[in-house]
């Protein structure tokens, strides 16, 4: 496998966002949704850099009371840049009242239903404060369809869905975030478990198999082969029908 190189791939995602803000909105914001974990912690911190944190809006989103809520307050602390808390518990309430009580029980609507609460939330803050919503998935949650769809799935600009969880973690180091934010333990903060608890195997597993594919657990390896089929239409252009008329 070829050699990841930290400070290279920290500065060309630096210069990356850079340029596209420079052509998407140059004088936008970057709106953040802040979990306190890796993820959203390393993409503010890339904003942070690249475009000033003048610039770089986070923005807190629990569902009720969420145990590790410090962890997201000390990360824009830590960043010294501008925060907003909203908690969309009475909204998530609101829905399951609106369309039936029994909603609340299905999975895929109770794990769906928050992350899409939440990016509304941060399309409604890009249209207060001028800003660009910025998606906040890596390569080894998309790679086995680990996200929700016009839920934390969306955004304007991706810096990191071309690295997996261990160079996300490497890149992180490398912008001098603290160790506690870099290995905080990833959760929905919906179901109580790990998202490696959810998905069965560790993210170094699915890490070796992406980029040397190589898994010694058959089972596993057929495991994640079944869950990228099943999830790539999360990352592929709506399909349409190919009537023969072409835009001018």
């Amino acid at each position: 496998m070829k050699e990841f190189n930290a400070i290279k791939v920290k500065e060309d995602a630096v210069n990356w966002i850079r340029d596209w803000f420079a052509e998407n909105g140059p004088d936008c914001n970057a709106i953040v949704g802040i979990s306190g974990g890796k993820d959203s912690s390393t993409v503010a911190a890339l904003c942070v850099e690249a475009l000033g944190k003048s610039r770089v809006k986070g923005v807190l989103m629990p569902n009720g009371v969420q145990k590790d809520i410090d962890y997201s307050k000390e990360i824009v602390e830590f960043l010294d840049i501008s925060s907003y808390e909203v908690n969309i518990e009475k909204v998530v309430d609101q829905f399951y009242a609106a369309i039936g009580e029994p909603a609340r029980d299905i999975a895929g609507v109770r794990t769906n239903l928050p992350a899409r609460v939440r990016m509304t939330v941060l399309y409604s803050y890009a249209a207060m404060l001028n800003g660009r919503v910025a998606n906040t998935c890596n390569l080894s949650e998309d790679f086995v369809g680990y996200a929700t769809k016009f839920g934390d799935g969306a955004g304007d600009f991706s810096p990191l869905s071309h690295l997996t969880v261990s160079e996300v973690k490497a890149v992180a180091r490398v912008l001098g975030l603290p160790e506690k934010f870099i290995e905080k333990t990833p959760e929905d903060g919906l179901c109580g478990k790990s998202d490696e608890d959810n998905l069965g195997f560790t993210y170094a597993v699915l890490d070796k198999f992406i980029r040397d594919g190589v898994c010694e657990d058959k089972s596993i390896e057929n495991k994640i082969k079944a869950m990228r089929k099943n999830g790539r239409h999360k990352l592929e252009p709506l399909p349409s029908f190919p009537y023969g008329w072409t835009a001018l």
